[in-house]
């Protein structure tokens, strides 16, 4: 019997970093799923464990750390006996500031978790994998790096540069591997969203909707398996990033 590949998804344990890791039990991977602290996963990727059986096993890293995230790949090799290959760079730091209240030490660990960590990741499962089958590795970005806001400016550069990363990487693996990227628009609203708010924020998308964390987990599932495909960034946002906002989403339509 042929073992099920083995993905692997930074911060899957909630949220949309669950819904894809969900998404990837039903379409018969094994899962490595990276957390940073202990707790308990979200309903959905629980039952998608339950129902498909899949394999999981749960990595903690703290990816502000360059060597955990040296130790990462290695450690899932090593539960597992096989490297994986699919890499989903879902976990993400979101500092709050704009330019002048942004520190040196604020942008290195934020470009730390949400580029270099990534960029790493990426080159581990590459070499994890010389002479086997080819990896495919799929960045989440952002909606925002089409059309820059001022908003959270050490998380806007830091994806911004994994998106420009995305196609450098794909170019310097070539065949070895494919890398694309996946950027969202709002959507799972935290505490700071009102229902009102997001009602309205809906209808200001060209499609008059947001997205739904099965829509993300979509269009992660098609990048995985399609193998002509490398350096391309889809956006699942509604077609936010066609009509240019001009600030983060939360600071929009405010009750």
């Amino acid at each position: 019997m042929t073992a099920a590949p083995i993905a692997l998804v930074t911060g899957g344990l909630h949220r949309i970093g669950a819904a894809i890791a969900a998404r990837l039990a039903h379409e018969g991977y094994a899962l490595a799923i990276h957390k940073r602290s202990p707790g308990a996963a979200d309903a959905a990727l629980e039952d998608a464990l339950a129902d498909t059986g899949a394999e999981c096993h749960r990595f903690a890293a703290d990816l502000a750390d360059p060597a955990a995230v040296d130790a990462l790949v290695p450690a899932v090799i090593a539960r597992f006996g096989r490297a994986p290959v699919l890499l989903v760079n879902n976990a993400s730091l979101f500092p709050e500031g704009e330019w002048d209240t942004l520190t040196g030490a604020a942008l290195a660990e934020t470009m730390q978790i949400n580029h270099h960590a990534p960029v790493m990741l990426a080159r581990a499962m590459v070499a994890a994998n010389e002479g086997g089958r080819r990896p495919a590795i799929v960045n989440i970005l952002d909606q925002r790096i089409a059309n820059p806001v001022p908003d959270q400016l050490a998380y806007s550069l830091s994806k911004q540069a994994l998106w420009q990363a995305t196609a450098t990487l794909a170019v310097a693996f070539g065949a070895r591997a494919r890398v694309n990227a996946v950027a969202p628009g709002l959507t799972l609203p935290t505490d700071d969203y009102s229902a009102g708010q997001m009602t309205r924020l809906a209808a200001r998308m060209p499609l008059g909707a947001l997205p739904t964390p099965d829509d993300i987990a979509d269009a992660v599932a098609w990048l995985a398996r399609a193998e002509a495909v490398t350096g391309q960034t889809i956006f699942v946002d509604g077609g936010a990033h066609l009509a240019p906002l001009g600030r983060d989403f939360v600071a929009l339509e405010r009750d």
